[in-house]
C-alpha cells in the first residue's frame, strides 16, 4: 500500500471518530442541563476546554454561550475539531483514495457531510439540534457497520482501525479530564448534589452508561466511572481496550517495533494506575491525563514515522471554506 493512502485512510477514521465523539458530547450537554438548576456552575465552556479549542474560539467568538459554543463545535468551518470541519476532512482524504474501500463507505461520508454543510447554511436552531445530532451519530454508527461488514482484512481497513482506536482514546482522556475536574470534590468527604447525574452524564457522553451499569453493577461513583472508562477490557470506549485493539492491528504490518512499544508503554500506564488515588485528587487526575496525551502523541509519531511519507504538525486533508463541493457519483 503507498504512504499516502495509509495515511489518507488513517486521517480519515480519525476525522470520523471525532466528530461522532463531539456530537455526543454536545447531545449529552443539552440533556444534562435541562436537568441542573440554573445557578449551575456547569454549562457549555467546559466543552471547549474538552476539544482543546480555547485560541481558536477566542479569535472567532467573545462569549462562551450555548449560541456560540453550539455554532463552534458543530458547524464552524473556521474549527478544524468542527462536527463539518472533521467531516469535510474525512472526505477529502478519502476521496483521493476510495477506490481502496466499498462504493457503501465514500457514499455514507459525502452524504453526512452534505447535509451537516447544508444544515450550516440554513443554521443550526435550538429545536431542530437534537435530531441533527442523533442522525449525525447513527450516520457514524452507519460507517462503522459498513467498514466492517463490506472491507477486506486488508492493509486499507489496518490502517483505518487503527486511526479509530487511537482518536477514541484520546477524546475518551479529554472527557474525563474536564468532567472530571468539575465533578471531584477538593474534600474527599464532600456530598456534591447532582454529582450522580454529572458522572452519569460522562458515561452517556461515551455510551457507556447501560453498559457500566452492567458489569459494574453499583451506583454511579466517581472511582468506578474512572476505572470503568479507564480500565475495562471489554468496554470499546475504554481507553485500555482501544489501545489493546490499536496494538492488535499493528501487529499485522511490518516495522511496527517502535509504534508497538508506544501502546504497550500507554496501556500499562493506564492499567498501573491507582484509581481510588486519582478520584481523590483533580490535580493528580489532571497530571495523569495530561501525561496519557503526552503517550497518545509519542503513539502517533511513532506510526507516522514508520508508515507516512512525512509527520506533519497538523492533521491531513481540512477543507477551506471556499472548496468547490461535489455530489457523490
Amino acid at each position: 500500500m503507498l504512504s499516502r493512502v495509509a495515511e489518507n485512510l488513517y486521517w480519515m477514521a480519525r476525522y470520523l471518530e471525532r466528530a461522532e465523539d463531539t456530537a455526543r458530547l454536545v447531545s449529552v450537554n443539552s440533556h444534562l442541563l435541562l436537568d441542573l438548576p440554573h445557578q449551575t456552575a456547569l454549562g457549555w465552556s467546559t466543552l471547549i476546554d474538552i476539544t482543546g479549542s480555547d485560541e481558536t474560539f477566542a479569535v472567532l467568538h467573545d462569549r462562551r454561550n450555548e449560541k456560540n459554543v453550539v455554532h463552534f463545535l458543530c458547524v464552524e468551518r473556521e474549527n478544524p475539531g468542527s462536527i463539518l470541519s472533521s467531516l469535510a476532512g474525512a472526505r477529502e482524504n478519502l476521496r483521493t483514495t476510495r477506490d481502496v474501500v466499498s462504493r457503501e463507505i465514500w457514499e455514507q461520508i459525502n452524504e453526512m457531510y452534505l447535509e451537516v454543510r447544508d444544515q450550516a447554511e440554513h443554521g443550526l436552531a435550538p429545536r431542530r439540534r437534537d435530531g441533527f445530532l442523533k442522525r449525525l451519530i447513527r450516520g457514524c454508527q452507519t460507517l462503522t457497520g459498513l467498514i466492517e461488514g463490506t472491507l477486506s482484512h486488508s492493509a486499507a481497513r489496518t490502517f483505518i482501525e487503527i486511526g479509530r482506536h487511537l482518536e477514541r482514546a484520546d477524546m475518551t482522556t479529554r472527557i474525563l479530564d474536564v468532567r472530571s475536574g468539575n465533578l471531584l470534590p477538593k474534600d474527599p468527604e464532600e456530598l456534591r448534589p447532582f454529582e450522580n447525574l454529572q458522572w452519569m452524564s460522562v458515561l452517556k457522553s461515551l455510551t457507556a452508561y447501560q453498559m457500566y451499569r452492567q458489569q459494574v453493577r453499583l451506583r454511579v461513583r466517581g472511582p468506578d466511572v474512572l476505572r470503568f472508562l479507564l480500565q475495562d477490557q471489554h468496554f470499546p470506549r475504554a481507553v485500555a481496550r482501544s489501545l489493546e485493539a490499536l496494538a492488535w492491528e499493528l501487529q499485522s504490518l511490518p516495522r511496527h517495533d517502535r509504534a508497538l512499544a508506544a501502546a504497550a508503554l500507554v496501556r500499562a500506564d493506564v492499567l498501573e494506575a491507582d484509581m481510588q488515588a486519582l478520584a481523590r485528587s483533580p490535580d493528580e487526575l489532571h497530571a495523569f491525563i495530561d501525561e496519557l496525551q503526552i503517550g497518545f502523541n509519542t503513539l502517533h509519531e511513532a506510526i507516522a514515522t514508520a508508515y507516512f511519507a512525512r509527520l506533519e504538525d497538523t492533521p491531513r486533508g481540512l477543507v477551506p471554506a471556499e472548496e468547490d463541493d461535489e455530489e457523490a457519483d
